[in-house]
């Protein structure tokens, strides 16, 4: 009984708000690193707006290749 009535709350807590930006930070990183579960991907799908996934997605990837950038350069630039 118990079991239900947690599963029916945490249905209603998914869906009355927004993701947090620890759950949308861990679903950004963990598709990026392919290792997303089919479970937190549904969970992502159906929040109410993929605005939060989508800004969090493009700073990643603006983080990511700033990073490589600056590891090439530390790299030529110590030859």
């Amino acid at each position: 009984m118990t079991d239900t009535t947690d599963n029916q709350s945490n249905k209603k807590d998914r869906k009355s708000g927004s993701p947090s930006v620890l759950k949308i930070m861990q679903s950004i990183l963990a598709g990026a690193f392919g290792v997303q579960s089919d479970k937190r991907r549904q969970e992502d799908f159906s929040s109410h707006s993929p605005l939060p996934y989508i800004i969090a997605g493009l700073l990643f990837t603006a983080a990511f290749v700033g990073g490589l950038i600056l590891v090439v350069q530390a790299v030529l630039a110590s030859q």
